[in-house]
């Protein structure tokens, strides 16, 4: 078995240097894909639970798909995987850019890390070779910085996944940067990085990626391109394609703001009310600051963006990434603040450190909200005015978390322990579930088909936006494990796209049976840690309890114990303790799980 697949497994112990190789068996492949579903199966195989997440003994993933690196379109992700230090439970993190492929074309799927380095290293990996080297040059450098020193030392062919100081620090929303802006950044697993002391992943190499079906696989992607092409876009005329190449997902920011869909004022506020002002927020407007359109490895969509330098208030350098709608909004309504380049600066920032965007926007918020209500003075901020819509406070207040200065230090591990340290009442305004910060799509606003606000409490990972729950979200963990963008709007052709790269003839039951497996082990993990997902408490204002009295979600509370019941009746999940059945987990092939949570 290779086709879609290199066959090689590296395992990497830290404390001892001691550096395996494992052949990668066809059976795993088809059960868990790749990705998170691979990653889900060697630590619920290999990690025993309890352990502690910034321990030795958690295992970190580095793990690729089987479509990453092919022509399948958008076929350019890697996950990072491993226990969560924010929530306790199971962590995974999505990235593209280019070092996904890459670490395909250096010889292996996956990589996991075990133990703790006496001192930094980082791995570099070269056409199906291996080694360990010290890394203390690098230790303290932004993640920009380290990129750019380790590519220049390793060549054009060369691809960097690193840590900024923030995961050095062990920041609890700290993630793992690639591309100079493409980020790891949920579950806090920089955090889990940095306490390995491994700085970095460097992978090298020009080895192919065996495909089944050449001819297929090139009809894939022309369907798609063609689909894209011809498929409108809700913006301005565009098409789906267009409207990406544009502006990317910072399109939806500007009406997020006003219908609902966006949070404001740290999920307390309104936007028609309360952020009045959007202009700024008009992608017609960002679009004027960048310079030029950029792709992760391959992608026909090249919906990210290079920002030209600023030269006002904010002089963040020329080539950082445009944000997005996540960071938009975080920094943006969530804060109250319309200044575009305070933006700008703000995900350059937390980019360069390696931290979550999201996070650190609703940890910012949730600050704010703190100072107005008397919780926090200035003798807290270091003489800060941290009131809402103000961009200088918000900005100075990012530059300290990501540096752990000051009250920082306490934000720089989330909104529920900075509630838990700050104390005064500080647990009302904190906005999460199971510690983890969501993101920014309001639960209460009505999606046909969606469950939102049962997917922000019951994936095994909280507050994920990028996930719906229950059986019509089995797909999605396929297209996730596979090594696919979200926004690849996959369908059927994912079917065609699999059985073109592997040659493994799935069927579309096959597939939703394979996404059933991966959110039953996932899920598993999570129960085997001591963690049930209905018993993380949902804070009033994700749900709307009490419901807002104006705007366009007024009267609206959004019924989760009802979308929590129905979806684990679906999933043949226990109503109370969440199990999944005896019969469940065996249909599954999942009869190592049965017995741990049926003895």
């Amino acid at each position: 078995m290779n086709n879609g697949y290199m066959g090689r497994i590296l395992f990497v112990n830290l404390s001892t240097s001691e550096i395996t190789e494992e052949p990668l068996e066809e059976k795993i492949c088809r059960d868990f894909i790749g990705g998170y579903g691979l990653g889900a199966r060697i630590l619920y195989s290999r990690q025993k639970a309890g352990v502690d997440p910034l321990g030795p003994e958690n295992m970190l993933g580095f793990i690729s798909g089987p479509l990453t690196g092919t022509p399948i379109p958008t076929g350019s992700r890697y996950i990072v995987v491993g226990k969560s230090p924010l929530t306790g439970g199971w962590g995974d993190s999505n990235s593209g850019g280019y070092f996904g492929p890459y670490l395909k074309f250096a010889g292996f799927d996956a990589i996991f890390f075990t133990g703790i380095s006496p001192r930094p290293v980082y791995l570099i990996l070269d056409n199906a070779k291996a080694e360990l080297k010290y890394a203390a040059d690098l230790w303290g450098k932004d993640t920009y910085e380290t990129e750019d020193l380790l590519e220049k030392e390793y060549g054009q062919q060369s691809r960097v996944a690193c840590i900024g100081p923030a995961g050095e620090k062990l920041s609890l929303i700290s993630g793992i940067l690639t591309d100079h802006g493409s980020l790891a950044a949920r579950s806090g697993l920089g955090a889990v990085m940095g306490s390995k002391k491994l700085k970095a992943v460097v992978v090298r190499g020009n080895m192919e990626v065996n495909i089944f079906d050449k001819t297929a696989a090139a009809n894939v992607r022309n369907e798609r391109i063609d689909f894209w092409k011809n498929s409108p876009g809700p913006m301005g005329g565009l098409s789906d394609l267009d409207l990406m190449r544009k502006y990317g997902t910072s399109w939806s920011t500007y009406i997020a703001c006003h219908s609902g869909d966006s949070p404001v004022k740290n999920w307390g506020g309104v936007g028609v009310i309360d952020f009045p002002d959007r202009s700024n927020l008009n992608p017609d407007v960002l679009f004027t600051y960048v310079e030029k359109g950029h792709a992760c490895w391959h992608c026909p969509k090249v919906c990210k963006g290079i920002i030209k330098a600023g030269n006002g208030e904010y002089n963040y350098e020329g080539g950082v990434h445009r944000p997005e709608y996540e960071t938009l909004s975080a920094f943006g309504p969530n804060c109250a603040n319309n200044n575009l380049e305070a933006i700008i600066m703000a995900n350059d920032i937390c980019n360069r450190a390696g931290i979550d965007t999201i996070s650190a926007g609703t940890t910012i918020g949730f600050a704010i909200e703190l100072y107005e209500n008397g919780i926090l003075t200035k003798n807290d901020t270091d003489g800060l005015e941290l009131r809402w819509g103000n961009h200088q406070a918000m900005v100075a207040m990012t530059r300290k978390l990501v540096k752990r200065e000051g009250i920082g230090d306490i934000l720089a591990d989330g909104v529920k322990k900075a509630a838990e340290t700050i104390g005064k009442g500080a647990q009302q305004y904190a906005v999460h579930i199971g510690g983890q910060e969501l993101g920014m799509h309001d639960p209460k606003l009505s999606r046909p088909g969606r469950l939102d606000a049962a997917r922000y409490q019951m994936d095994a990972t909280p507050g994920r936006h990028t996930q719906n729950f229950g059986p019509s979200n089995f797909q999605s963990h396929v297209v996730g494990s596979a090594g696919l963008c979200n926004f690849g709007a996959w369908g059927g052709s994912l079917l065609v796209a699999l059985n073109a790269v592997t040659g493994f003839n799935f069927t579309a039951a096959d597939v939703l049976k394979t996404g059933e497996r991966i959110v039953n082990i996932r899920h598993s993990f999570n129960l085997r840690e001591g963690l049930n997902e209905l018993n993380w408490p949902v804070h009033p204002r994700i749900v709307g309890n009490p419901p807002q009295t104006t705007g366009p979600l007024a009267n609206v509370t959004a019924d989760i114990q009802a979308q929590d019941y129905w979806s684990l009746g679906a999933l043949d999940w226990d109503r109370v303790t969440s199990k999944p059945s005896k019969a469940k987990l065996i249909s599954l092939g999942l009869d190592d799980i049965a017995k741990d949570l049926w003895p």
